[in-house]
């Protein structure tokens, strides 16, 4: 185990011009690590640290994928080098958070730049360049009439912060919030009540202001506007991600907004995952042709080095919500909401994306990858079920385990269907981690699904890379995956 310090008992110095009545306080010195000790730490002590500090029931999913085994010192471009040595091809992505890749040198440059000229980071008092820049490009990018601001650090905060923007521009007199099915806005309380999850909702009380609706489901929605006239928002994921990359048909949108603006009801496009020019699009929205009244951006805002979000909304909404100097500070931004160097990072994001046309380049390459995948479809029939999604937002969804295996055994299987969900999506993704040194993910609602969101500097050469390494895995059989996969059980 990690050899820390031992206590030292630390003399507070008297204060400057006070004569000291007192015996001096003494601080006693915790056991910290420094980090020259994080740094050099230990798989075995990282896990006995993650156990008994962070998260000890997530530590039993990682060992099951052999996410354990691995610590990773450096990442750059599309690769993570662990421990050993070994590159390992990014197709998770962080869940969206890696437009640009690990490390892009312009971001990093951009920020030490910042830190070498001693810049302000944390702007509460007086008002903020780098925020406003930030505010000022996202407006510029965003269409429409999509240009007042707030800055934040997470996804769930970006998301909170729109529910309440809309929900006040609503009105009292329409409290009530639309969202859908298998939808996934966050885990902070606000936004949990809109996030269809047993798992997640966990027992908490949440509010009861909401009307759930299928996901694409334009008849459902105009029922439901139809017989409640309290409803003032709905709020939509536009491709859900941890559904298992589901998208809705473009006259889908043109309908919602259509209906929205019949029924005087606020729309609000969560693109904290697909945004960012994922989709191939910078707002997936924009696919449809149509604007939503408030959207939300996380996660690669940051540029993969710092916790960056933002809330859009129209002037009109955000005026009716904050606009008299009396409700102005109802919902301000947080401490940390516009610190300077998350702007400066953001900022200088946004530039590489269109110097280096990474939005062109993920629906471009983003393409050959469904096409690609569609291949493997073809070939292997018995294990993929469907390929979708746009740019470098693809879920590769698998067949129920009965389905993959003889037509003998399906009957029997097929009883375990639904316990047995998640296990092959986890096998294959297990496997091409261990042996081919590729990194996918994996999603909440529909475990038989892979998600795939590689950074938009993917290239057709990373793509046949990946594709070469899960057609060897597929080309094993389902038989050789699980048993493969529980031998790799046993050597722990």
């Amino acid at each position: 185990m990690l050899d820390t310090p031992n206590r030292v008992a630390v003399e507070a110095p008297p204060l400057e011009g006070v004569e000291s009545t007192k015996a001096p306080v003494r601080v006693s010195r915790p056991n910290l690590l420094t980090v020259a000790d994080a740094k050099t730490m230990s798989l075995v002590d990282m896990t006995e640290l993650f156990k008994d500090h962070i998260n000890p029931g997530q530590l039993h999913f990682m060992k099951l994928l052999g996410f354990h085994k691995v610590k990773i010192e450096t990442a750059s471009g599309m690769y993570y080098t662990d421990q050993n040595g070994r590159k390992i091809l990014d197709f998770f992505g962080g869940f969206g958070s890696l437009a640009f890749g690990h490390n892009h040198p312009r971001i990093i440059e951009a920020r030490k730049q910042f830190q070498n000229e001693d810049r302000h980071e944390i702007a509460i008092a007086f008002m903020s360049q780098y925020a406003s820049a930030l505010a000022k490009n996202l407006a510029e990018i965003a269409p429409g009439d999509l240009d007042m601001v707030f800055l934040g650090s997470s996804g769930s905060e970006a998301m909170e912060a729109a529910i309440k923007v809309a929900e006040r521009a609503a009105g009292p007199k329409r409290p009530k919030i639309v969202y859908a099915q298998n939808s996934f806005h966050g885990k902070t309380k606000g936004v949990l009540s809109l996030t269809d999850s047993e798992l997640y909702r966990g027992e908490f009380q949440l509010t009861g202001n909401t009307v759930k609706v299928p996901f694409g489901d334009i008849d459902a929605i105009r029922a439901a506007f139809e017989a409640d006239p309290e409803i003032g928002v709905i709020v939509l994921e536009t491709i859900q991600g941890g559904g298992g990359i589901i998208e809705a048909p473009v006259e889908f949108w043109q309908q919602l907004r259509a209906l929205c603006d019949k029924h005087g009801v606020l729309w609000i496009a969560d693109e904290v995952q697909c945004g960012m020019g994922r989709s191939g699009h910078f707002f997936a929205f924009e696919k449809a042709g149509v604007v939503p009244d408030v959207t939300a951006l996380a996660k690669s805002l940051g540029a993969g080095k710092c916790a960056m979000a933002a809330m859009i909304a129209t002037r009109d909404v955000y005026m009716k919500a904050y606009g008299s100097p009396k409700t102005a500070m109802i919902h301000a931004q947080a401490t940390f909401g516009g610190i300077g160097e998350a702007c400066v990072t953001a900022i200088e994001g946004l530039n590489v994306m269109y110097d280096e046309d990474l939005i062109g380049n993920a629906e471009k390459v983003g393409s050959y990858l469904i096409s690609r995948l569609n291949e493997l479809k073809a070939k292997y029939p018995q294990i993929i079920k469907d390929v979708r999604g746009s740019g470098f937002m693809v879920g590769l969804e698998f067949q129920d385990f009965s389905q993959t295996l003889p037509a003998l055994l399906r009957p029997m299987v097929a009883l375990l269907d639904d316990k047995l969900k998640g296990s092959l999506s986890g096998f294959v993704g297990a496997e091409l981690l261990r042996d081919h040194n590729v990194l996918v993910a994996f999603t909440e609602y529909n475990r038989n699904v892979i998600r795939l969101e590689p950074p938009l500097v993917c290239g057709t050469e990373h793509v046949d890379e990946f594709i070469t390494a899960l057609d060897k895995v597929l080309g094993r059989g389902i038989v050789r995956i699980v048993r493969d996969f529980i031998g790799s059980q046993a050597k722990k």
